[in-house]
Formats: C-alpha cells, structure tokens, sequence
C-alpha cells in the first residue's frame, strides 16, 4: 500500500526536546534542541557572515559523531554564551561525552543579530541557555515571535525602517515511519516569497508603508560597490530527522534544505548574512528508521520552506514593526 505523507506536529519527532525563552522587553531569545541520547549532526553554512560556536563538531573529520544540543539565538555573536547554560544543565543531568572526571556536553550554536530591535545590552547568556532547557523538559516550544524569533525581522535592505516583524517558524511530515521537520528564526536581509506561489508576503516596505519594494529591483538600480551594508540579518535553522544517518549525510542533507531558503527568500546567502542550517538524525537506535538519503534531503527543503512561512505568518506586529497577519488585515479594510 502507498505511504502517504502527513504534517505532524514538530515536537512529536522522537528523540529530541525543544524549547525557548525571551526577554520580551529586550527584544531577544533563544531556542534550544535537546537530544540527550546523542545526535548525529551536520552543518552547511552559506551566508557570508555567521555567528557560531563548536561548529567543527560537524566536519566529518571530526571524532565526536554524535552532540547533545543545538542553540539558535539572537545576540550576535554576543548571544553565544547561552551555550555555556546549556552545557550546564546538560552536565548536571550527566549527558555529554565521558571523560573520565565529568561528562562533557558537545552544544553548538548559531546566532543571528537583533542588537537593533529592543535593548542591545541585553542579549542570551548563560542564564538564558538554561532556562530554555528547562522549558524543553515542559516542551513549550511555538510558533512566533519567541525563543530565537522574538527579534527577527525581514527585508531590511532599505535599514530598519522599513522592515516587516518575523519570527521563528516549525513544520514537520511523516511518510510512515520517516519523520522529518525543521525549525527556523527567520531574520533575512531579504523579502519572504509564498515559494508554492511565487507571491511575496513579507520583506522591504514601501516609502508609504502601505505596499512592498522588490529587494533585488532596487538592488539592481546600482551597480556601485557597497562597503558596509546593513547587517542586522541572519536565517538559522535546524532539519531533525529520525532517519538513520551519519555526518557526511546529514551535511549533504543540510546543503539540500538551503534550497528551502532560496525558495523563500530573495536575496539569500548575502555577504550581510549569515544563512546557516544545520541537520540532525536523533532518536534511540531501536526508534531510527531506514531511509534514502535524497528522500530526506528533498523533504528537508520542503519542510524548511514551509517552516520560514510559519515563522513570517505566525509573528506579531512588535517594536513598531508590522507583521504580515496585521499588514493584511489593513490592506482588506
């Protein structure tokens, strides 16, 4: 009989626990991805400038194969201390890789740059890292303007002013036993496309903020050499699949969910980004199931694709900047 694909909820793929916390006030979050049983991992990273940590853990060269968690957060490269909260909480549960004298958490972690939205000294630390793994134990992750995407914003080209409010976004299918899912803060330098569609839905505002600009258009007004260009931006994203598969595979799978990313967003993979996805296959042994490596990888675009609309339609209108659900309602009035 023909297996028929289902959307499932994120949450419900085995072997991991997702959580998030935010400073609301500050503008900032972050969003963490537990998989205490271990998960192999792989990394592809396109965008010219990341914010990252322990990111050779993914290099199949590397020893470790497997890590124990995955932080998205906003910050910048500030944000990278919450980490060290979530090494913290994992070491106190004893989850890590056994050294003898303790057990050391293998946590990596990307970041994207919110310092402009709400208050730029406040950004996700230690103490931030480690309540989110508490909430991951009350699996409290949402769609929205939380964790990672509480200060996520999209089309910025023009600077701030005429950006739209993003978020972070999920979505997940199972194809019998096969599940795979993504979950991405969206923070793009530029405009969100509906990719079945080709109909743009969020990005860089026009002067009177009533209707949109085309990024590309304008960047193609001008072929001058632009030094410094804006650079608060940054999509990072995670494909979790119960796929039984090793590093060199969830790498390859990684690079296959930026074509989620290209669907969605225009421009992408900017020097003024820091577009990186990273790819893991969690679950205990018993629980992983067999499957063809291009089949997860082309799921893996799609459910990133799907993932980035969740996180642009999902958000809130928030530090004077519209969501798309509120620019909507105001262009049907």
């Amino acid at each position: 009989m023909k297996e028929r694909k289902r959307e499932i909820d994120i949450k419900a793929i085995h072997g991991i626990k997702i959580g998030q916390t935010e400073n609301v006030a500050a503008g900032t979050g972050c969003t963490v991805i537990l998989a205490e049983n271990g998960m192999a991992a792989g990394l592809d990273v396109r965008g010219g400038g990341p914010a990252s940590r322990e990111s050779e853990l993914m290099n199949p060269l590397a020893a470790a194969q497997e890590i124990h968690g995955i932080v998205l957060a906003g910050g910048s490269a500030f944000g990278l201390d919450a980490a060290g909260g979530v090494m913290q909480y994992l070491e106190e549960k004893g989850v890590g890789f056994d050294v003898g004298v303790t057990k050391v958490p293998l946590v990596c972690q990307a970041d994207l740059f919110d310092l402009t939205v709400g208050d730029m000294s406040v950004r996700p630390d230690k103490v931030m890292g480690y309540e989110a793994c508490v909430n991951a134990e009350k699996g409290n992750y949402r769609d929205g303007c939380y964790g990672a995407g509480c200060g996520a914003t999209v089309g910025k080209f023009a600077g701030m002013d005429y950006c739209m409010k993003s978020g972070i976004g999920s979505y997940a299918v199972q194809i019998g036993g096969l599940q795979v899912g993504a979950v991405v803060a969206v923070n793009a330098l530029g405009d969100i496309y509906d990719w079945k569609r080709g109909q743009k839905i969020a990005g860089l505002l026009a002067e009177d903020k009533c209707s949109f600009r085309d990024t590309v258009e304008i960047m193609c007004a001008s072929t001058n050499v632009v030094d410094n260009k804006f650079t608060g931006n940054t999509t990072i994203g995670v494909v979790i699949t119960n796929a039984d598969l090793k590093k060199p595979a969830l790498c390859k799978i990684a690079g296959m969910a930026q074509d989620g990313y290209a669907r969605t967003i225009r421009p992408v993979h900017t020097s003024a980004d820091g577009d990186s996805i990273y790819a893991v296959s969690a679950g205990n042994i018993a629980e992983k199931v067999k499957a063809d490596q291009d089949l997860v990888g082309t799921l893996a675009a799609e459910v990133m694709s799907e993932a980035i609309l969740r996180a642009v339609t999902s958000a809130e209108s928030a530090y004077g900047f519209i969501s798309c659900k509120e620019f909507y309602a105001k262009q049907s009035e």
